[in-house]
C-alpha cells in the first residue's frame, strides 16, 4: 500500500496514514458479516452508522467516511460499486429510522464514485448514480415531493410522489448542488457550484445557475 502513495509524503506520514487504513479496515470486517453481499475490503471511520445492514451491497475497496450515516431500509436496496467514497457525514437515508410512513426504494452508485462530505441522500425514490461521478461536498439530492394539491388536508397526510434521479456516468457535481426529483443528468456534464437542478441536463453540459436560471454551454 505505501508504494502507492505519493513518494513527496514523507515516510512517518505514510506510516500514519497505513495505521489509520488498516483499523479502518479492521472495523470494515465487523460490518461484512452482516451486509447483502461484500466483494473485498471495507474502510470505515470513526462513528459510522450503517443500519438494516443486510439490504446493502458493497464492492471492493469501499470507504465510509466518519459520521456518515447509511440506511438500508428500502424495497430495492443500497448499492455500492468497487473504489466509492462515501464522505465525513454524509446521511444517506431511503426511509424513515423507525419504519414510519412508505418504504424507499434505494440507491445504487457505480464503481469509482464518490459523494463528498456532509452530503444528503433522500432516494426514497430511486436514485441511481453511474460510474465515474465526483459529487462535491454539501450536496443535497431529494428524490421525493410532498403532495399539497388539497387545501383543507394537512400537507403531511397527503403523502408523497416519486419520479426518481439519474446522473450518468462522468459527472462533476459541485459544491452545495441541490438535485430535485425526477431530473436527469447526462454523461460528462458539469454541475457548478450552488447550482438548483429542477429540470434535465443533456449529456455533456455545463450548467450554471444565474438568478435562478440556466445557462448552459456545450462542451
Amino acid at each position: 500500500m505505501l508504494e502507492r502513495i505519493d513518494n513527496n509524503i514523507k515516510v512517518i506520514d505514510k506510516i500514519a496514514i497505513l495505521v489509520s487504513a488498516t483499523i479502518k479496515i479492521i472495523r470494515g470486517f465487523t460490518i461484512k458479516l452482516f451486509l447483502k453481499k461484500s466483494n473485498g475490503f471495507i474502510f470505515v471511520g470513526k462513528n459510522v452508522s450503517i443500519l438494516n445492514k443486510h439490504r446493502i451491497s458493497v464492492g471492493k475497496n469501499v470507504k465510509f467516511e466518519k459520521n456518515s450515516e447509511i440506511q438500508g431500509l428500502s424495497s430495492k436496496g443500497i448499492i455500492f460499486g468497487n473504489n466509492v467514497t462515501i464522505g465525513h457525514t454524509t446521511m444517506i437515508r431511503p426511509s424513515s429510522y423507525y419504519g414510519v410512513g412508505e418504504l424507499g426504494e434505494g440507491l445504487i452508485v457505480g464503481d469509482n464514485s464518490s459523494i463528498g462530505p456532509f452530503g444528503y441522500i433522500g432516494c426514497a425514490g430511486f436514485v441511481k448514480i453511474g460510474n465515474n461521478v465526483m459529487i462535491g461536498p454539501r450536496v443535497s439530492i431529494f428524490a421525493e415531493n410532498h403532495n399539497f394539491s388539497d387545501i383543507k388536508s394537512d400537507i403531511k397526510s397527503q403523502g408523497v410522489n416519486r419520479k426518481g434521479i439519474v446522473i450518468e456516468d462522468n459527472c462533476w457535481i459541485g459544491s452545495g448542488v441541490i438535485i430535485l426529483d425526477g431530473v436527469k443528468i447526462g454523461k460528462g456534464s458539469v454541475i457548478a457550484a450552488g447550482t438548483l437542478v429542477t429540470k434535465d441536463i443533456s449529456a455533456q453540459s455545463i450548467v450554471k445557475d444565474l438568478r435562478n436560471s440556466y445557462t448552459i454551454h456545450r462542451k
